[in-house]
């Protein structure tokens, strides 16, 4: 009876060798989907950080144009010049928006514009009576499929 018994499981150790082995294969499959995913967001962290990275190098190229002496800009004309321009999102190329009037300067992956948007006597921290000129120094950071736009008023003596 011994023998009947050893003879009737061989071919069960075998199954459940099979099903063993079927279940390290799906968890292998899992951690490979789960690497691969890690993989894919951190990449994308990584793009995003170059791109804020190259609009925060083209914002301050563009404030140290604004700062020097001889930089002028013509005042905006009107609410939708003076706006924050609308397509820094979209911007691939150097030039000047007919929309926004801002002339879009390449700087390294980015780019950067500018617009005067007026003078005044109230500016945070000033001295009564200094006036002082703000202008609006918009800047776009572009890696891979990551953009970032960032701005800053920069006030001028």
């Amino acid at each position: 009876m011994f023998s009947m018994s050893a003879h009737s499981q061989r071919g069960m150790a075998l199954l459940v060798s099979l099903v063993f082995l079927l279940l390290l294969t799906l968890i292998g499959l899992s951690s490979m989907q789960s690497a691969t995913l890690q993989e894919k967001m951190a990449g994308s962290v990584s793009l995003r950080n170059l791109s804020f990275q190259s609009a925060e190098a083209a914002l301050r190229v563009g404030e140290s144009e604004v700062e020097l002496k001889t930089y002028s800009l013509s005042l905006c004309s009107n609410v939708i010049k003076c706006a924050p321009p609308a397509e820094a999102l979209l911007i691939t190329a150097a030039g000047v928006n007919p929309t926004s009037g801002v002339a879009w300067i390449a700087s390294g992956s980015g780019f950067y514009g500018a617009q005067n948007i007026g003078a005044t006597g109230a500016a945070v921290n000033m001295k009564d009576g200094a006036s002082v000129t703000l202008y609006r120094v918009t800047a776009v950071g572009i890696a891979g499929n990551s953009r970032s736009v960032v701005e800053s008023i920069y006030a001028k003596y």
